[in-house]
């Protein structure tokens, strides 16, 4: 039987660094103190002029191949998880199979917000369970939310960033991928979001045109990811069979660290079990989960051959999803 494990990643961020010290004078009014205590952001990363969201990807993506000893000619399919894409159409997997040189791969988007890179992981494990075609596979989260913030907007402006996050994952013979479970409640759909350029509000020339801001319309409510997430872990444990307590490493959506805190109380799990990258690298939404395992990793923190992971995200719509491997 085929089982898909996850065996490298990678990560990139921008160079350019915005400080919450550069948000206090940008906006006019301290935001610093705040943003700490509350959320967890000390600054965060912003793409160039001259760079795009494929851009992100692809080298997010050339890191994991590198760590795999695997050139992009070995890549069976290419996936992006965004909501930043390079274009409305096509898809912005197409330009990073482009860019990165993966002429044998086939390419598509994925596109459920922030929970799009963890919906990625359970469409590809069940590629490689199911098709013997798909021996590598890239799942990549990519985020340029910075080009649709308004910088005088201190609800998105303090909050959202630039990244990308990448996994390798193969075809072997044992665990790798034990589950996922995906949920969504859709009466939340406008919430938060960006809401012109599409067929609602075609954007165009006119001076009348629509501006692609992300936008908060409305309050979600405040505890939403305190309840969400626990049923969401506990369900899927449920589902693959194995207590909470097995769970070795847990790697959240980079929303609010005081929500990741609570939830690992609510699990019974220590802070030791997760890594957050929030605090240097602000909220970058589809990749914040593979750049904080690669984080991890990096830095000698990340999971252990036998450990049991899980990867829980969430975002605009709303989704969520989480899935379980096993570390190879």
């Amino acid at each position: 039987m085929r089982h898909a494990q996850i065996i490298s990643t990678g990560a990139y961020v921008p160079e350019r660094v915005v400080t919450n010290a550069d948000l206090d004078r940008i906006l006019g009014e301290p935001v610093s103190d705040w943003l700490i205590e509350n959320v967890g952001i000390r600054e965060r990363r912003v793409m160039a002029e001259n760079q795009v969201t494929s851009d992100l990807a692809v080298e997010a993506a050339r890191a994991a191949l590198e760590k795999a000893g695997l050139g992009p000619e070995a890549v069976d399919l290419v996936i992006v998880a965004t909501d930043t894409p390079d274009y409305i159409s096509p898809g912005t997997s197409s330009v990073v199979q482009h860019k990165l040189g993966a002429k044998n791969a086939g390419t598509f988007d994925v596109n459920c917000a922030c929970a799009a890179w963890v919906t990625g992981l359970d469409i590809a494990a069940r590629y490689i369970a199911t098709d013997a075609d798909y021996n590598y596979i890239l799942v990549i989260g990519a985020y340029g939310m910075t080009r649709y913030v308004d910088w005088k907007d201190k609800r998105t402006a303090t909050l959202f960033a630039d990244g990308a996050g990448a996994v390798l994952l193969r075809a072997g013979e044992k665990p790798g991928f034990l589950g996922a479970k995906l949920v969504a409640d859709g009466s939340f759909h406008d919430y938060l979001g960006i809401y012109a350029g599409g067929t609602l509000q075609p954007t165009g020339g006119a001076p009348e045109s629509p501006r692609q801001f992300v936008k908060f319309v409305k309050r979600f409510p405040p505890d939403t990811n305190n309840q969400a997430w626990p049923k969401l872990v506990r369900d899927l444990m449920a589902k693959i069979n194995r207590p909470v307590s097995d769970i070795n490493k847990i790697y959240f959506t980079q929303l609010n660290i005081n929500t990741i805190k609570y939830v690992l109380n609510d699990l019974g799990l220590a802070m030791e079990q997760t890594h957050n990258i929030m605090d240097k690298w602000g909220y970058t939404g589809s990749a914040c989960m593979p750049m904080a395992l690669d984080d991890a990793v990096a830095l000698g923190k990340g999971p252990q051959p036998g450990e049991l992971v899980v990867f829980i995200g969430s975002g605009g719509g709303a989704a969520f999803g989480a899935a379980a491997f096993e570390w190879v």
